[in-house]
This record gives structure tokens, sequence and C-alpha cells, in this order.
């Protein structure tokens, strides 16, 4: 269990308690699985990955970067289309 995913842990669930909002309702806010906003809410010892970290961020009002994130993992960089790109 590391100091990081134990203030995570808190953090969610501070932020679902004072929202009033279920697990399924923060996995809908942050686009990630309900299987990943529990594991997170019951620090397990691991970091998220940095696509997970991100949304976090986003969803309790943090800074980019400010949630430690797993090495290696995916992240949501290029995953936007590029507006003057061609398609088909």
């Amino acid at each position: 269990m590391s100091v990081e995913s134990e203030r995570l842990a808190k953090a969610l669930i501070a932020f679902r308690e004072a929202e009033g909002i279920s697990v399924r309702e923060l996995a809908r806010r942050t686009q990630l699985s309900q299987a990943t906003i529990r594991r997170h809410e019951s620090d397990r010892g691991c970091l998220p990955v940095p696509f997970a970290a991100r949304r976090f961020e986003e969803v309790l009002g943090r800074v980019p970067g400010s949630i430690p994130a797993a090495a290696g993992g995916p992240t949501d960089v290029g995953l936007r289309p590029d507006p003057d790109g061609v398609t088909g």
C-alpha cells in the first residue's frame, strides 16, 4: 500500500460522498469502469495508469500531473482525432 494510492482512495470516496453519487455515476463521469473505481477506492496499493489518473484529476478538480500514475500504462495522448487529418 503506497501513500499515494491511499490518498487517492480517500479522495475518491470523499468526493463520492460529498456529491452523493454511486460508484456507477463516478464511473460514468470519469469514463472509467466501475471495477477501476472500486479498485482505487479499495486502496489495493496500485497507482492508476496515466489515462485513469488524468480522468481522476479532472473529476476531482486537480491540476494535471498531481495524481501519480503507474509507469508504462496507457495514456490518452494521441487518442484525440486530428482536426486536419484526412479520413477514408
